[in-house]
């Protein structure tokens, strides 16, 4: 494994664990950003439903989601896709 790949990895542990960190400490993010994601999604993957969720989700919590999905960190992306696919299997639970 060469040592960009390794540190790649650290970067992406390190800020998962910030964000996991930071979603302990304020409970309230999880809750909110499940009501916010079942008020605009179907747990579909609509690139403009999940635009407006993330930026809702940035305007309302501590959580901050760039705008542009490319600027997205690695956290940002697997929370958006974890957040995905619960509201999508509670949907499809009804």
């Amino acid at each position: 494994m060469s040592s960009a790949s390794e540190m790649q990895k650290v970067r992406v542990i390190h800020e998962l664990r910030a964000f996991i960190k930071k979603l302990l400490q304020e409970p309230g993010i999880l809750e909110s950003s499940l009501e916010i994601a079942k008020r605009h999604s179907d747990g579909s993957n609509d690139p403009q439903a999940w635009a407006r969720i993330a930026n809702e989700i940035s305007d309302t919590t501590s959580v901050h989601i760039p705008e542009d999905p490319k600027e997205h960190s690695d956290a940002d992306r697997l929370f958006l896709e974890v957040l995905r696919e619960v509201v999508g299997e509670e949907k499809a639970l009804y």
